[in-house]
């Protein structure tokens, strides 16, 4: 079955240009000029990736994006402004998986979109083994139905979270760097130094397990160098 994606962008050309890439690699694209039109195919159809711009009227693209996570877990790339770098940290504090900057090239797109929906899939394939769920201190993840909980509460986590953690956890004791948790869960070289992508999404799990910056219990920062979780 063919993975449904949502396009919502004002401009009508760049909205027109990502859905026909897209409907070139046989996805089923649903395509909106403003918000509040894409609520309502939000609510009807069962949508696998959505496409957010930033800036529109009305309602944007944060807006939009915080309503989405209220009730759905699929992944969400944010379109954002060239040099808005604090459009990528609301974002991807809202819960957005991952964005791309304007101008962008159509292909870079495409790959995007299916490294994210490869991802997001991988959470709900076949039968459940042991070394499926990892349990830490409390903290229980269940691979494959991208199910987390912290002392038997669920925590609801977005693809991007769930793998930072999932990786963090399957490296117990040891320091991962931001640029190699960046290419394990992008799959690309679009990292930069100056990316703080890692950062934002540390910080929302952080906030969202209770765990503290300054004595933290799960995620340590290791400066100059990564992140970890003691043993």
């Amino acid at each position: 079955m063919e993975d449904k994606i949502l396009i919502v962008d004002d401009e009508p050309e760049i909205a027109d240009l990502i859905s026909l890439y897209l409907q070139n690699e046989n996805f089923i694209v649903f395509k909106f000029y403003n918000a509040a039109d894409a609520l309502k195919c939000i609510e009807s159809e069962k949508l696998d990736l959505a496409i957010l711009d930033v800036m529109m009227p009305g309602m944007d693209g944060f807006q939009l994006c915080k309503k989405i996570r209220e009730k759905y877990q699929y992944p969400i790339i944010m379109l954002t402004a060239k040099g808005e770098e604090i459009d990528k940290i609301t974002g991807l504090t809202l819960g957005a998986d991952d964005y791309i900057t304007k101008p962008f090239l159509p292909l870079e797109m495409v790959a995007r979109v299916k490294a994210q929906l490869r991802r997001y899939k991988r959470y709900n394939e076949g039968p459940l083994k042991e070394e499926d769920v990892i349990v830490h201190s409390g903290l229980v993840l269940n691979i494959k139905t991208h199910e987390c909980t912290l002392n038997e509460k669920p925590l609801s986590l977005t693809p991007t979270e769930f793998s930072i953690l999932k990786i963090l956890c399957q490296n117990k004791g040891n320091v991962v760097s931001s640029e190699e948790l960046f290419h394990q869960i992008w799959k690309d070289e679009y990292y930069t130094k100056n990316n703080n992508t890692i950062t934002v999404h540390i910080r929302h799990l952080r906030e969202k397990m209770g765990d503290s910056f300054e004595n933290p219990k799960y995620i340590k920062t290791v400066w100059g160098c990564g992140y970890k979780i003691e043993k």
